[in-house]
């Protein structure tokens, strides 16, 4: 293998190493293809139907593309290591065949698709330290303008196919706002379009050319186009290089399946016989140990799976809703904040724990619908049917409820006599102890910046508890990591 990078890189060196050809004339003599033949082009090649090929087919070529030294630099570092190079490009398995055909929908190259490998390595769990998320490295002003979403349950920038939905319609807005011209496209991805533009018309004005190449744009920008057609040049001549090309179909390894109600992650890949980090990865939009609750989930399932939800005894055919928790209030909480994060109302909170106005005290235990599902419009009580020698006052102090409450919640007079076999709702006061008993574990997938006090503070548990149901013996936490933890829901 050592041998083999030392032949290629002397042999790039001799074919191009001394060429004094200037690359920013190549836009101007590079051939254009109609990408108005993308969307009804068809792959009919059984025999080797691999996306590979597909692209190679398929790509906006550039017939008179030089490789300078800066180049061949991005490309020796692949080089150097073949078989981590193969892993490398293994690692968008799962997503690449979308983004292609995302990028084909568009009216886009198609060799666009290996932007993501420059980003995050088709990671959709990175973030960087900047705060870009996700496999196309979406920053929040951005996301958002592309309906990009982020609640308490999930955050769109980290769904593989959201962001890739999202990215292209990105991509597909600069790359007619620079007339198609490819480098300025992915030069504007990176640095942003604003910041193009104003070097392009800095060049205008002293009269100099406004290709990428000849723009006076931030050192990162500039090395960004270089490691794009670095990557680009080996995959589509990958065998004249001697790389070999993972094994990714041209069609979809995936299948998107709607279920009933909110849905665990745990659950979910139990019932696939898949591991829960797989799962994670293909739907790392769910950024909790479940889907939100709403009335539909939405899941990404190896394709090789979905014959199990075709299949009469699929447990998700029923609603299995995570509907209620309990939340011990904190130094700061209050109810407008509580209502936010656990997507539902303050007038419901107040509710359902006979709240009469807006103050919490520290250490009280809430109970808090998850969401506004339809399976969450109930408000759980519990019933007590009366005995003989049974009074208000009784009932009251063996539930540890204000008399007054619990007359309140009867329509009744404090004083008023009870009958056999009466019906008394008690509450739901009790059920909070109810819950502690009922805890139930769920799986985290540990994100970019996380640690033990943080994962705690967002699940309302002990540091020490996260410990003890993982048998850490140590507080490093790894991104992409799956850790247990005991919550408090039914």
């Amino acid at each position: 293998m050592e041998r083999q990078f030392l032949r290629t890189f002397f042999l790039l060196f001799f074919l191009v190493g001394c060429q004094q050809v200037e690359i920013n004339k190549l836009e101007t003599t590079a051939k254009e293809k109609n990408l108005d033949s993308f969307e009804n082009s068809v792959y009919n090649n059984d025999e080797d139907k691999n996306i590979w090929t597909y692209i190679q087919d398929n790509n906006n070529s550039y017939d008179n593309l030089v490789i300078d030294n800066q180049i061949l630099s991005y490309m020796n570092m692949h080089l150097k290591d073949l078989d981590k190079f193969e892993e490398y490009l293994n690692d968008s398995y799962y997503f690449l065949y979308f983004v292609v055909n995302e990028l084909e929908k568009n009216n886009l190259p198609v060799e666009l698709a290996i932007l993501p490998y420059i980003e995050s390595n088709y990671d959709p769990f990175s973030i960087s330290s900047s705060g870009a998320v996700g496999i196309w490295q979406f920053m929040p002003r951005t996301g958002r303008l592309y309906e990009l979403n982020k609640s308490w349950w999930y955050e769109d920038r980290h769904d593989p196919y959201k962001s890739t939905e999202a990215a292209v319609g990105y991509l597909k807005y600069l790359y007619e706002r620079f007339n198609k011209d490819i480098y300025l496209t992915i030069a504007s991805y990176n640095a942003g379009p604003s910041l193009v533009d104003r070097r392009i018309n800095q060049n205008k004005r002293l009269g100099e050319d406004i290709d990428f190449w000849s723009l006076n744009l931030p050192s990162q920008t500039k090395n960004y186009v270089p490691k794009y057609i670095a990557l680009r040049e080996l995959i589509l001549n990958s065998e004249k290089y001697g790389v070999k090309m993972p094994n990714i179909p041209y069609d979809s390894v995936v299948e998107k399946v709607n279920i009933s109600g909110q849905v665990e992650i745990l659950a979910l890949s139990e019932f696939l016989d898949i591991k829960p980090e797989l799962l994670y990865k293909l739907n790392a939009g769910y950024t909790k140990w479940a889907s939100a609750p709403k009335d539909e989930s939405i899941f990404y399932i190896p394709k090789d799976k979905y014959f199990l939800f075709t299949s009469e005894t699929n447990p998700f055919n029923k609603i299995n809703d995570i509907n209620w928790i309990s939340h011990i209030v904190k130094r700061g909480d209050n109810l407008w904040d509580l209502s936010v994060k656990y997507d539902t109302e303050v007038k419901i909170i107040k509710e359902i724990n006979y709240l009469d106005n807006n103050l919490l005290s520290i250490n009280d235990t809430l109970l808090i619908p998850l969401g506004k599902s339809k399976s969450n419009s109930f408000i759980p009580y519990e019933m007590y049917i009366v005995s003989e020698g049974d009074t208000l006052w009784g009932i009251a102090k063996k539930y540890n409820l204000d008399v007054r409450d619990l007359a309140r919640m009867n329509s009744l007079n404090e004083d008023e006599y009870l009958q056999l076999g009466q019906q008394l709702s008690i509450g739901n006061k009790n059920i909070h102890r109810n819950i502690e008993s009922k805890k139930r574990t769920i799986l985290y997938s540990v994100k970019q910046g996380d640690n033990l006090y943080k994962i705690s503070e967002l699940f309302d548990v002990t540091i020490k508890s996260i410990e003890e149901i993982n048998s850490l013996n140590e507080s490093t936490l790894m991104p992409g990591q799956i850790i247990k933890i005991a919550i408090r829901a039914f």
